[in-house]
């Protein structure tokens, strides 16, 4: 093995936390790994470095979600030492004191929206939004991509930074008309401030390594090159296993290891992924070898078999056709959001949202405030099963000075007997308040 890069790791199974002893997402699912990880003697590799997460702070959560009722009465600890460790892994590569972090952690977060009632799709609080934040008020807004191959579609991560084009999401997944949560199809392009910096890639069942492949090689690595960001986030999901009990992909552990190698992150911070013994373990120690610039050609599943990864022609003529479309689609974007809106100074959209382990039905406005100086201030009305009935409004972190008063305007005005709770998230000044 030759030694590249130096890689920081940040190992947290939550032993304290599962939604029930006999779910997908519970504690083993990162116990094997521990096995694994210690069996390939990871420790005495002189160029990986193990780490220990920090707790998330309430106004850490703050930055990326409105938490009803509050912070405390929704997360456990488990949760705020999740998204401390994805904290912490970019931090460590900001203050170069490694070259790339893998943040190994559960509880997962990608499904996790703005607005947090409680848990979706295994998810309460969006862990890459929460290190992004913080990061942002360390060290300037930068601009950030993050990849979600996770093969759920990352429809939290969407709709955090759907108004926001200095950040570029994109999520290739299962196709949504077959799998949870039933979105991130290809015409989910952002909001009218941000359009076009939303990318979905909707693949379809049995896709393989050569589908992945191919969809990086033509369509993600020439965006990013164009996009140009500050930092690259892979949410990595490993749910895309071709063992995986809830899913119909069929990628191999090398596979992922070859993505991860080809998109370069600077952090990755685990999502989804349940086939906890067949995959978990020789996906991440693939993930890490890949990270730290070593040799992962010998990491192989134990019941690995070439026709479990071999594409049907079919599938691979539509990735070719649909990633030519997207990519044409990124190449031409603010021509197709002139043909897709028109000027207006308030953009309004309806939405339902359905919490499927808390039973949770939402129905949500949302409006985007147009502005020619900054990203724009956005407002939430958002109502539940629960009677729980909130208004939220977002002052940007690029914010210019009209817009900063408006946003405090429409906090202090806000109808006391209409709401039972009104927030305030001031990403300007870092002030979050609730009344």
């Amino acid at each position: 093995m030759n030694k590249k890069r130096k890689l920081g790791l940040i190992f947290f199974p939550a032993f304290d936390w599962a939604i029930s002893p006999t779910h997908p997402e519970r504690e083993e699912r990162l116990l094997y790994t521990q096995d694994q990880l210690f069996e390939e003697g990871l420790e005495d590799i002189e160029n990986i470095k193990f780490y220990n997460p920090i707790v998330a702070t309430e106004k850490d959560i703050k930055r990326a979600h409105f938490v009803i009722p509050s912070v405390k009465k929704v997360l456990t600890n488990s949760h705020l030492i999740s998204a401390g460790a994805a904290i912490k892994s970019l931090d460590l590569v900001m203050e170069k004191a490694v070259d790339k972090a893998f943040s190994l952690t559960r509880p997962p977060g990608h499904h996790a929206q703005t607005v947090v009632y409680g848990d979706r799709g295994f998810c309460i609080i969006n862990n890459e939004a929460v290190m992004i934040e913080y990061i942002r008020q360390k060290y300037g807004n930068l601009k950030v991509a993050i990849i979600d191959t996770d093969c759920h579609h990352g429809d939290g991560t969407q709709d955090i930074y759907w108004n926001d084009k200095n950040t570029l999401f994109i999520s290739f997944h299962q196709d949504g008309r077959t799998l949870y949560p039933g979105t991130g199809f290809i015409n989910e392009l952002g909001s009218p401030n941000a359009f076009g910096y939303n990318i979905n890639i909707p693949l379809p069942p049995n896709t393989c390594d050569e589908g992945y492949d191919y969809i990086l090689d033509n369509l993600v690595l020439p965006i990013l090159a164009d996009f140009k960001p500050d930092i690259v986030i892979n949410s990595a999901g490993q749910d895309n296993h071709y063992s995986d009990p809830l899913t119909n992909m069929n990628l191999s552990a090398k596979g992922y290891a070859r993505l991860n190698e080809k998109l370069n992150p600077d952090v990755a911070v685990l999502e989804g992924g349940y086939s906890i013994e067949g995959a978990l373990p020789y996906i991440n120690l693939g993930i890490i070898f890949a990270m730290a610039g070593l040799d992962y050609s010998n990491v192989v599943e134990p019941d690995f078999n070439i026709s479990k990864i071999t594409q049907p022609k079919d599938i691979t003529n539509y990735i070719k056709e649909m990633s030519d479309y997207i990519l044409d689609i990124w190449k031409n974007k603010e021509e197709i959001k002139k043909k897709t809106y028109e000027k207006k100074d308030v953009y309004t959209f309806d939405r339902n949202i359905y919490y499927d382990t808390s039973n949770i039905s939402e129905q949500q406005t949302r409006k985007f405030y147009r502005c020619d100086n900054c990203q724009g201030i956005d407002t939430i009305e958002s109502k539940n099963n629960l009677r729980d009935y909130i208004y939220a409004i977002t002052i940007p972190i690029d914010s210019c000075e009209e817009c900063l008063a408006k946003g405090k305007e429409f906090y202090e005005n806000a109808p006391p007997n209409k709401y039972t709770q009104v927030f305030l998230r001031n990403k300007k000044e870092d002030i979050y308040i609730d009344k």
